[in-house]
């Protein structure tokens, strides 16, 4: 029998396949698919589109760019109508979806991951909130007093895509430690950008619209009480509470972090509920076989049964993350790269002090604050006994981990489009944050390159003085 493994039990070829035409579309596949389940794939694609996008900036047809991204798309039926721009609805709509990913990662470690046990959590708590504060006043130390003081937020943010891209290139220089370090720090760092667009980059509270936000996370919460568990049905209290923020002058990507927040973290049957239910289903499914026709509505019942049995088996909050993911990471992410990284090289001038300020202020944020804040943080709260130094983790790597969140790029982008309204200050921060991020990212890898080199060379040199021993 030709069989198809996935994981685990081969399962049969499906009776319609060709054996021959099956294996070469797999060999055709199987690096693709191999590809998108690479973490540190979603940096290659989001540094593909802000090249891209850069390129297409600069070039002779900058205009087209810019139309590209200023076309009006007109939503609604009748009278009840409304037409935004491409790029809002790439920055305040899709990126909702972005957010609702981080909601829901920052819900399953508050539950069971890292930020489950104030031991574990302690070091990225105290790391993060390090490496946001020695940024924001480096900053606000250079720009004080002027009118660009208020991108102090910008290199505050780490953009975890690249800083893990960055971590693989390490490979085992970089031990398993000292990843899960990052990603813990990377979430803290997210929820300090939440709390950051909340406070100070939200406008005028309108009652109408906190009505409305109101009303949906009542009618989110009502759903769960009631016991629906189909995500797609609360598909429109999410966007009512969408709309809630926006009118309500909250910027509405929080949206998307309430109700990842909000969504349940426990699974309802898990693996040993799905096995029973799968069981009885069979035997039920079974004892139906002889007359399989006029039986098929009662099969046809068992199946979905199956069915919602095997969609329970884990979380909702983890589905929809490994469901929503690839798409966050491989298109959404890239889109907003494109749609943002266009920066004009030529389109400010660098003789005006405050592009100067701004630039060096993100330039400075990024690659010397994130690291001082990071390392000193982490220094302080080990020396004090409230934290310690994972297993395998040396201070070399917790300068790398460092090095690596001064990535911002993606989030330090987008904190640049909140903080910044005139063109000219909103594309000298782009700028900024690209260069201080590419940076980061070449700091990071020689640092943790020369650290593995001399601790090759160290126990190199070891070998050789206990090789010399043993021949005297």
């Amino acid at each position: 029998m030709t069989t198809d493994v996935e994981h685990g039990t081969p399962l049969p070829l499906p009776p319609e396949a060709w054996a021959p035409a099956r294996r070469l579309a797999r060999k055709v596949f199987e690096p693709i698919e191999h590809f998108l389940h690479v973490e540190a794939a979603g940096g290659v694609v989001l540094l593909v589109a802000a090249l891209a996008a850069l390129a297409w900036a600069n070039s002779p047809w900058a205009a087209a760019y810019d139309h590209l991204w200023h076309t009006e798309v007109t939503i609604g039926v009748g009278a009840a109508i409304a037409k935004p721009s491409l790029h809002f609805l790439v920055n305040e709509g899709l990126m909702a979806v972005f957010f609702f990913v981080v909601g829901l990662e920052i819900r399953r470690e508050i539950h069971q991951g890292e930020l489950s046990r104030w031991k574990s959590a302690a070091l990225p708590v105290v790391a993060a909130l390090g490496g946001m504060a020695a940024p924001a006043l480096i900053y606000f130390a250079i720009n004080r007093g002027g009118p660009t003081a208020r991108g102090w937020g910008v290199p505050m943010a780490t953009d975890i895509a690249f800083a893990v891209g960055v971590l693989t290139a390490l490979g085992k220089r970089a031990p398993p430690a000292l990843r899960v370090f990052l990603l813990a720090l990377a979430i803290i760092d997210d929820i300090g950008a939440i709390v950051v667009i909340a406070l100070f980059f939200s406008s005028g509270i309108s009652l109408g619209g906190v009505a409305l936000a109101l009303g949906a996370l009542g009618a989110i919460v009502l759903l769960q009480r009631v016991g629906v568990r189909n995500p797609w049905l609360y598909v429109p209290a999410g966007a009512a509470l969408w709309a809630g923020f926006l009118t309500a002058g909250v910027h509405p990507t929080l949206a998307g972090v309430a109700l990842g927040l909000l969504t349940p973290a426990r699974a309802w049957l898990g693996a040993r509920g799905f096995a029973e239910a799968a069981r009885r289903v069979a035997d039920e499914v079974e004892g139906r076989a002889d007359e399989p026709e006029r039986e098929a509505h009662v099969v046809l019942g068992l199946l979905r049964r199956l069915k919602i049995a095997r969609r329970e088996v884990l979380p909702p909050g983890t589905r929809l993350q490994v469901a929503l993911h690839p798409w966050v990471a491989f298109a959404i992410m890239p889109l907003f790269a494109f749609a943002n990284a266009g920066v004009r090289v030529g389109g400010f001038d660098l003789g005006e002090a405050s592009a100067r300020a701004t630039m060096l202020g993100v330039v400075a944020g990024l690659v010397v604050g994130k690291p001082l804040g990071v390392c000193l943080a982490s220094y302080a709260a080990v020396r004090a006994g409230v934290a310690a130094l994972p297993g395998g983790v040396r201070w070399r790597g917790v300068l790398v981990v460092g090095l690596v969140a001064g990535i911002g790029f993606t989030m330090a982008i987008f904190m640049a489009g909140l903080a910044f309204e005139t063109e000219a200050l909103l594309q000298a921060s782009k700028l900024a944050v690209l260069v201080g991020s590419a940076l980061a990212a070449v700091a990071a890898l020689l640092v943790g390159r020369m650290g593995a080199a001399s601790r090759d060379a160290g126990a190199a040199a070891t070998a050789a003085e206990a090789e010399a021993s043993a021949e005297r």
